[in-house]
């Protein structure tokens, strides 16, 4: 028998309309062959499948993608599946939270482009980020889902096994899963649907226990990217399944669960003003969170406001990780006078400062000023790992307060067991729903507008489901 041939790739980002940054190649890291085969970790060849690495186009979160790049990038991609003839198969790793000004529904362009490509018969089989978007366009042309089921995100590469898993399965066994989908109109950041708390805690663990149903294989719930003014924004339950009628009920389900639940979603940590934050602080170490410019969730991560604030309360001791911002580390590299703060864009005040000592290493200026150290990053980036502190010969058991840009802090930060604080600060990303511009998305949804009149509708792309 013909061994079975399947392509992987796809890309991933998460876009903030808010930014004024835009993304194009330059933002993107390409993975590529056995590096892609290792990222999703998957014994193919154990079941007769022959993987055929493409590319995996993956960027900090940012602002919109730049439409000429979009276009560009998804025309490569199907000219790769092109070159392989007839697959049986494809594995999309994909986030869900594209913005791309003029272009609805990215993602969906992106599948239905593939879905051409590779003709009707060819199993598609997706991988996604909770924070993702679902459209009927994606659902239509697909017939595997599985998105992330923890926020902070600790299994990545268990989602990839689990879409690689079905898409083998459905291959193998000659079997044609169904997708099916319902909006669900509650729209939070990330920072209020950890599922390391509850409710979500408890509605992401039920997740599991439904897929024991005969006829369902997969369920996700997904939380939506509220920071993109965009029609599509919403959050959505989402069932993998061979029993259509199995699957509905299911997806009803999820999606009242999370619905029931809209009220009580609430931050993993206490928040409130910069101000707020400064009177909470303990005398033993802390973490301040500065949520409103956290590039992982489309920040420009170039903001001084917190900075500003402790340089004039004369807080001592602090360790800000990091603020970007090129021309600063330029300016360092010839003196010790700089300008730091918004100049990426990203706005808030512009400090004049002066140096006491400064050094280099990876791209990043650490400096010190008095007693408060701030790591100025060339590039945007987050500072969510220990490695990245210690990369820069830091010891955070020097200082008596971290400060990160950052909403829900990462897993190994939260494994510091210690006080922490989110600031919720200006930025595009700013966690002030209600505030935020809203001019395409639909208004009638939670937290904008509270009403009780839902009902789940399933759909499975091309109609309802009952």
């Amino acid at each position: 028998m013909a061994i079975k041939k399947i392509a992987i790739g796809g890309i991933s980002t998460e876009c903030s309309s808010y930014s004024p940054l835009h993304q194009n190649k330059d933002d993107f890291t390409c993975i590529r062959g056995q590096e892609l085969l290792d990222l999703v970790g998957f014994p193919f060849l154990e079941h007769g499948i022959s993987p055929l690495p493409l590319f995996f186009n993956k960027s900090v979160p940012g602002g919109p993608i730049e439409k000429q790049y979009f276009d560009q990038i998804k025309d490569q991609f199907i000219s790769e599946i092109n070159s392989l003839g007839k697959l049986d198969g494809i594995l999309l790793l994909m986030h869900g939270a594209m913005y791309v000004e003029g272009i609805n529904d990215p993602e969906g362009e992106w599948m239905g482009s593939v879905r051409k490509a590779v003709g009707p018969e060819c199993i598609i089989s997706v991988s996604y980020d909770l924070h993702g978007q679902i459209t009927d366009k994606i659902i239509n042309n697909i017939d595997a889902f599985a998105a992330f089921k923890t926020a902070p995100h600790i299994d990545v590469q268990e989602t990839y096994q689990r879409s690689a898993s079905m898409l083998v399965t459905a291959i193998n066994d000659n079997l044609r899963p169904i997708v099916l989908w319902s909006s669900i109109p509650v729209l939070v950041s990330g920072e209020m649907s950890s599922t390391f708390v509850e409710p979500c805690k408890t509605i992401y663990e039920s997740l599991d226990q439904y897929n024991e149903i005969n006829g369902v294989l997969d369920c996700n719930l997904l939380v939506g990217y509220v920071w993109a003014d965009t029609e599509r924004a919403t959050a959505s339950s989402v069932v993998t399944c061979t029993n259509e009628r199995a699957g509905s009920e299911v997806c009803k389900k999820i999606a009242k669960a999370y619905w029931s639940s809209r009220k009580d979603l609430k931050s993993d940590m206490k928040t409130g003003s910069i101000f707020e934050a400064l009177a909470w602080l303990k005398s033993e170490f802390s973490i301040i969170a500065d949520s409103g410019d956290n590039p992982t969730a489309g920040g420009v991560g170039d903001r001084a406001d917190v900075l500003e604030a402790f340089l004039e309360h004369r807080i001592d001791h602090s360790l800000f990780a990091g603020i970007a911002s090129k021309t600063a580390y330029e300016e360092l590299k010839k003196g010790d006078s700089f300008n730091l703060g918004g100049t990426y864009g990203g706005g808030g005040p512009e400090l004049k400062l002066k140096a006491d000592s400064v050094y280099f290493k990876n791209q990043c200026a650490i400096v010190k000023i008095s007693k408060t150290t701030i790591i100025i990053s060339k590039l945007r980036r987050p500072f969510h790992y220990l490695k990245d502190f210690h990369e820069l010969d830091i010891n955070l058991d020097d200082f008596k307060i971290l400060v990160v840009k950052s909403g829900y802090l990462s897993p190994e930060l939260q494994s510091l067991s210690t006080p922490s604080f989110m600031a919720l600060t200006e930025g595009s990303v700013n966690q002030n729903l209600v505030g935020i511009e809203n001019k395409y998305r639909n208004k009638k949804i939670y937290p904008f507008e509270d009403f009780d009149d839902y009902l789940p509708l399933v759909s499975n792309g091309k109609s309802k489901v009952t």
